[in-house]
């Protein structure tokens, strides 16, 4: 469940040295903490003590995947090039062989998680998939069609991490996958929206063409961060809809077990304040990025009690 808020760059984490041996690839290579800001906790005390580990290894893979895709001045084919090294490490690790000396970091706890959990492969490789996307995307300047076409991002972009926690839960069933895909996707339009300063002017366009033609804004003024009626339609109209994915997809909290469910609350919520500031904007979001403060913490916290 990412959001876009990033890290220092993959070249300020430290890497093990030229020596990595495969032997170091054991589960007890431990993932770096999460220490950024975040919409929502990510593997906090509310977490399963037994499953911090697993979920940093998870969130520190799918973090420094995003820096390669969007941090830094690197030229697009450095990006496409470092994502490619990026999966082989990750294909490296999957049979059992040590990663290369870059982002042994990452991979060694991650290589420790895919044997004792099972990961499956596939929804980490959907996630590099999605980063090549954006890096392809910003490249052209190039926005989604419709809101078919940004889903399908969304798929591979969020909702591979709700499956992966789920996995680690061992929460399986069809329904659970709905709900958690829902959530997901909610949480990745949410940071699409609050991120509209932030994105737009390094080329990142995620209002789909065919909502801003129903709504009559104008390309150029979004270009230029214009907050016009027209704008400001579009971007409530675009917060509903998140709002309508992540209540369809909230019933999920109350299927995960003891902490997880509360953490889950949480997360719900972080999102759903979110989108609280950005309608309060009225359209603003273009010019300004809103973002969680203490307060904010008080009221999410009332409200998951209330779920």
């Amino acid at each position: 469940m990412n959001d876009r808020p990033s890290p220092p760059s993959p070249a300020a984490v430290p890497v093990a040295p030229p020596a990595v041996q495969p032997a170091l690839a054991a589960p007890a290579a431990l993932a770096a903490p999460v220490t950024h800001y975040e919409n929502f906790p990510v593997a906090s005390v509310l977490c399963p003590p037994q499953l911090r580990q697993p979920i940093a290894a998870i969130y520190g893979f799918a973090r420094t995947a995003d820096d390669l895709a969007d941090e830094g001045d690197a030229l697009p084919t450095s990006r496409l090039a470092d994502l490619a090294a990026y999966q082989a490490d990750l294909h490296t690790i999957a049979q059992g062989q040590a990663p290369s000396p870059r982002w042994a970091s990452v991979f060694l706890p991650l290589q420790g998680v895919l044997r004792s959990h099972q990961l499956p492969l596939p929804l980490l490789e959907d996630l590099l998939s999605a980063f090549a996307q954006d890096v392809e995307k910003t490249r052209d300047a190039e926005g989604y069609a419709d809101r078919a076409e940004l889903l399908d991002y969304c798929r591979r972009s969020a909702n591979p991490v709700g499956r992966l926690l789920l996995h680690l839960y061992g929460v399986g069933d069809a329904q659970a996958l709905r709900q958690s895909d829902a959530i997901c996707t909610a949480l990745q339009l949410i940071n699409f929206w609050q991120d509209l300063s932030v994105d737009i002017p390094r080329n990142r366009h995620y209002l789909p063409r065919a909502d801003c033609a129903a709504h009559g804004a104008c390309q150029a003024e979004l270009l230029a961060l214009q907050s016009t009626r027209e704008n400001a339609r579009l971007i409530a109209d675009c917060a509903d809809w998140a709002r309508a994915t992540m209540h369809s997809g909230a019933p999920l909290v109350h299927r995960l077990p003891g902490r997880a469910g509360w953490e889950l609350r949480l997360v719900v919520q972080g999102g759903l304040r979110i989108l609280d500031k950005v309608e309060a904007l009225k359209g603003g979001s273009l010019h300004t990025r809103p973002r969680l403060h203490a307060w904010d913490w008080v009221v999410m916290l009332a409200r998951a009690l209330r779920m």
